[in-house]
């Protein structure tokens, strides 16, 4: 379930703007959401095999260039469906939540 929620959470960063792995892992620790260069770069290959996910090289002036991910038109759409689904399970978990609070 972790590994989902962060390939959501790292196309919703992209969605946003384009980013180098050090910066969307910055973006990660800021949420509490901890995650290491292991952890991230095999999820940042699956989606970019997946065609969710695209890269360019650029020159970096503190050190070697940087690669950097963004968002395709298939990664938007896919986001899209994500968030739908999101905002289903949470809407029903909460639910679940409310009513045995209720009973309580």
């Amino acid at each position: 379930m972790r590994k989902g929620v962060l390939e959501f959470c790292i196309l919703t960063i992209l969605s946003k703007n384009d980013a180098y792995a050090s910066g969307i892992i910055k973006e990660l620790k800021a949420a509490e959401l901890i995650v290491v260069e292991g952890t991230l770069y095999p999820l940042l290959t699956r989606q970019k095999n997946a065609g969710l996910l695209a890269y360019r090289w650029e020159e970096s002036t503190k050190g070697p260039p940087r690669k950097y991910y963004k968002i395709t038109e298939k990664g938007a759409a896919f986001l899209e469906e994500l968030n739908s689904s999101w905002d289903n399970l949470t809407a029903s978990v909460e639910e679940i939540r409310t009513n045995e609070k209720k009973k309580n």
